[in-house]
């Protein structure tokens, strides 16, 4: 055996320095590994036969030789997916497509692989490198619509899945409902509900259909409609446990909540791992009763599972490190040499709605967007993408934020005009700005990071900022599945050294920029509804209009985890919620107790 003994940690098989340690500017020319080809296909032939062990130990060995050979790291690949060890999948294929970019079939296994993973920037990037390799090939438009649709921008994954029918060979059933989620994601119900019904109609037990629609409903508010749909879905695949999951979920809506519970407690039964949505789910209904320390225990199983299937952890020195630039950048002196954009009077304004994720802007942003001039915008992620993108914009070497220093230079000098465009463009795209509509909600979590950057792109924007009692916004947090903010989400005390860290980032932008900025508090929104929201749209500069106060009867679907709450009359029960919790959430409350001073909050 050629292999040294020391197996790489990503369980490939392979030495650390023929895996995820070896340079690939080593690597010499193929044919100088050509003497290898007899031992390679041989290692082919015994996994076509069925000989898998005999397999791995031949083409094991070709690669410890040649790490580089293209037909014996696809031979690896092929076992490792089949296998279930993703890490080791992803690490060869990732060799693959980095020795042979314009190998299309790598390209698209790695997009589908990074959308397993829920690594949906990576996904997008593969999806579109596919397109570019393949315009014609329905399977890269196929894997772009998915990857855009998980990307939170479902106007232009739309094109995409559109097109791989137009380029498919029949209409596929699974295509076909995965345009009808898109097409949910956009708030086109009926548009959507054709297209799943048509996949029904050519494939009647297809589950992922059954899935999505009964999803629709539950999400239109026809919960009758969804628990039939789950009969069906029940009928052809019995005790799966996503049609469990989501069963618990439409009881739980229907206010059955003791029933949903007994079904995620069967759900425990048959499954020997639980995915996190459903101990969250669970977590979520025990809540609901009142067994607190059982809905706490959930949470916690569930962050754990989701960090053992992920891999993902807070990215803490990421995320102070960009704090800390964006500090020292955005400062008073500094800015008052920076130009601004101009405003565009020839299309809607965004309206920019800030707040860390579960501190209350879904409620606030379906409160606007029931107003006659105001049309919701939901999770944006332009300004997050704009970040990424200045340096190109700019024509700067340097990265965001040093790269708005462009703007000093006189050619420079109005570049944010055409940055501006670049946001509101894509705004375009999306095709949710309605005709007669002054303004469009922006509500994208964590877009305070960036308040510098949006003020010098949208000076007379309104920044409406929602605050919530700090210790509810982290509990909630840790009870639902969420990715942003540098994965802090994925436990309890990243959550709240996140937040610290945002609202401090906050606290700077106020003292160091003249901002168009309001504070919103999620409990005077509760308490005080009338009033907070005629503050509000003082603010902005529009009249009150009654509809707002009955923003549960806006039709719209919210595309955020709070979509069934705002689908509800006001309710006060999650106010302050964090009491029954005190003692789990002791690690956190000693980093929390200056913020919550600050913000006006006790506990």
């Amino acid at each position: 055996m050629l292999r040294s003994t020391g197996a790489c940690t990503c369980g490939s098989g392979l030495s650390p320095v023929r895996c995820c340690e070896l340079n690939l500017a080593s690597l010499g020319k193929a044919t100088a590994s050509q003497h290898l080809k007899p031992l390679e296909d041989r290692a082919i032939q015994a996994h076509q036969q069925g000989d898998r062990a005999e397999s791995e130990r031949l083409v094991l060995d070709v690669l410890e030789l040649a790490p580089g050979r293209s037909a014996a790291l696809t031979l690896l690949y092929q076992l490792r997916k089949a296998q279930g060890i993703t890490a080791a999948a992803v690490a060869l294929v990732r060799r693959i497509v980095a020795l042979d970019p314009n190998n299309l079939w790598a390209t698209q296994e790695l997009a589908l692989l990074m959308l397993g993973r829920g690594d949906i920037a990576e996904a997008l990037n593969h999806a579109r490198n596919a397109v570019r390799l393949a315009p014609d090939n329905a399977q890269s438009h196929y894997l772009l619509g998915m990857a855009l649709t998980e990307g939170h921008r479902p106007a232009v994954a739309e094109y995409h899945y559109r097109r791989a029918l137009s380029l498919a060979t029949g209409r596929d059933p699974v295509l076909l409902a995965n345009l009808a989620l898109c097409l949910k994601n956009q708030g086109k119900m009926s548009a959507a509900r054709e297209f799943y019904e048509e996949s029904l109609a050519a494939a009647p037990g297809q589950l992922h259909a059954l899935l999505g629609l009964a999803r629709l409903e539950e999400a239109d508010r026809n919960l009758d409609a969804a628990l039939k749909l789950l009969d069906r879905a029940d009928a052809s695949h019995p005790k799966h446990p996503s049609v469990l999951l989501l069963r618990a979920i439409v009881l739980g809506r229907r206010g059955a909540v003791t029933d949903a519970v007994e079904v995620l407690d069967g759900l425990a039964q048959i499954k020997e791992s639980r995915d996190p949505a459903e101990h969250l789910e669970q977590g979520r209904l025990f809540d609901r009763l009142g067994r607190y320390p059982e809905a706490f225990a959930a949470f916690t199983a569930g962050k754990r599972r989701l960090r053992e299937l992920t891999g993902y952890a807070y990215q803490d020195a990421a995320a102070r490190q960009l704090a800390t630039r964006l500090e020292q950048f955005f400062s008073r002196k500094r800015l008052g040499t920076l130009p601004r954009a101009t405003r565009r009077s020839d299309v809607a304004q965004p309206l920019f709605v800030l707040g860390f994720p579960r501190s209350g802007t879904t409620l606030l942003e379906q409160t606007l967007s029931a107003h006659s001039c105001i049309v919701a915008g939901d999770e944006l992620p332009m300004i997050a993408e704009i970040t990424n993108l200045l340096p190109r914009l700019l024509d700067s070497p340097l990265s965001y934020p040093e790269a708005l220093s462009e703007l000093w230079m006189a050619d420079h000098r109005e570049d944010l005009d055409g940055v501006r465009d670049h946001y509101l463009r894509k705004v375009a795209q999306f095709g949710l700005v309605t005709e007669g509509a002054d303004w469009f909600t922006d509500k994208m979590p964590l877009n305070e990071r960036d308040i510098g950057l949006i003020s010098l792109l949208f000076p007379e924007s309104p920044l409406l900022h929602v605050v919530r009692h700090p210790l509810d916004v982290v509990l909630s947090a840790y009870s639902n599945l969420l990715t942003h903010g540098y994965y802090c989400a994925y436990d309890l005390e990243s959550i709240a050294h996140h937040y610290v860290l945002i609202m401090q980032l906050v606290e700077n932008y106020r003292r160091e920029l003249d901002l168009r900025y309001l504070r919103v508090r999620y409990e005077d929104l509760v308490d005080a509804q009338e009033t907070t929201v005629r503050q509000a749209l003082d603010f902005i500069g529009l009249p009150f209009e009654p509809s707002c106060l009955a923003f549960h009867e806006n039709r719209r679907y919210a595309r955020t985890a709070s979509y069934a709450q705002v689908a509800e009359p006001l309710y006060a029960r999650s106010k302050y919620r964090y009491r029954h919790y005190l003692a789990e959430l002791k690690p956190v409350i000693a980093l929390l107790e200056p913020l919550i001073s600050h913000l006006g909050y006790e506990i």
